[in-house]
Formats: C-alpha cells, structure tokens, sequence
C-alpha cells in the first residue's frame, strides 16, 4: 500500500506464488479501504 505525493491515488502493491492469488489478495485490501472511506 503506497500514497502517492503527486496524484490522489492509493497505489496496491501484491505478490503472492501466482497471478491469480496475487490478484485476489489485491482485492481484498481494496474492498477493506473502501469500506473505511
């Protein structure tokens, strides 16, 4: 997870052993941030 300083974006880094997990994993953080604002 990584604010930037010059555009009003949250950038959403994930790794995990395959795309597709890494993808879910993704996701999950964004629906846990949108549910906080």
């Amino acid at each position: 997870l990584r604010k930037s300083n010059t555009e009003p974006i949250i950038r959403i880094y994930a790794e995990s052993q395959s795309e597709a997990q890494a993808n879910q994993l993704a996701l999950y953080i964004i629906n846990q941030i949108k549910e906080l604002i």
